[in-house]
């Protein structure tokens, strides 16, 4: 049976024009079936069909009390959870959403060239990569530093780029326990093009592969 992924982009704050492209890339990656839906309603009902739940550049309150007791039931009993870029910037109004994602969204300087530093090669997200990958992003920070929550696969590299605000340890890319379930989350995606980039693809597919499929969890920060 194929793996289902349920892809979630409602928006009640700020609205990427990248939502389409990036629907498009994860259905276009393969090996899932994708139901993709703006509709809150749909976080109410059971989840337990899917392998993973995909936060794809979500804005604001997204989520009725219902959903957000369905999606902490989802999590925590061993379902996956995948947030992309404006996921950081979702749900500030529920504690346990940014405990779950590992960081809350701050700011972010301009759209610009800069270089993320990849920290582990062996995470299917990041393996593909080179040490350091080249990417033009928002290169957002975060309220908080992940690390010591969840396990960094990739920081920002501040002294590429202008206006970055976290410093020398600015993760980007990271994965986490939650309960029983499996978080992953990448800051990257901001634009259309991203999802026509072969290496952010196969990082995006690594990321949801990690989530979706059980799997040991890396021993370092967790």
């Amino acid at each position: 049976m194929t793996a289902r992924l349920l892809v979630y982009t409602r928006t009640t704050g700020y609205r990427h024009d990248s939502i389409p492209a990036a629907v498009a890339a994860v259905r276009a990656l393969g090996g899932y079936a994708v139901d993709h839906t703006e509709d809150p309603a749909a976080l109410e009902r059971p989840l337990e069909a899917y392998a993973a739940v995909v936060f794809l550049s979500t804005s604001g309150e997204v989520l009725t009390p219902a959903g957000r007791e369905r999606l902490a039931a989802y999590v925590e009993s061993g379902g996956g959870f995948v947030g992309v870029h404006a996921a950081a910037c979702t749900e500030y109004d529920w504690p346990y959403y940014g405990d779950l994602l590992g960081a809350r969204f701050d700011r972010h300087p301009e759209y610009q060239p800069g270089k993320a530093l990849v920290e582990d090669r062996d995470h299917p997200a990041t393996r593909h990569l080179p040490a350091v990958w080249e990417f033009t992003d928002e290169w957002y920070d975060f309220r908080t530093n992940p690390r010591g929550t969840a396990h960094v696969l990739a920081t920002a590299d501040e002294s590429s780029y202008s206006g970055g605000g976290m410093g020398d340890d600015h993760p980007l890319v990271w994965c986490r326990a939650q309960g029983a379930g499996r978080v992953f989350y990448t800051a990257l995606g901001h634009d259309a093009g991203a999802y026509d980039d072969p290496d952010f693809r196969a990082h995006l597919r690594g990321g949801i592969d990690w989530a979706a499929r059980p799997q040991p969890l890396p021993a370092e920060d967790m």
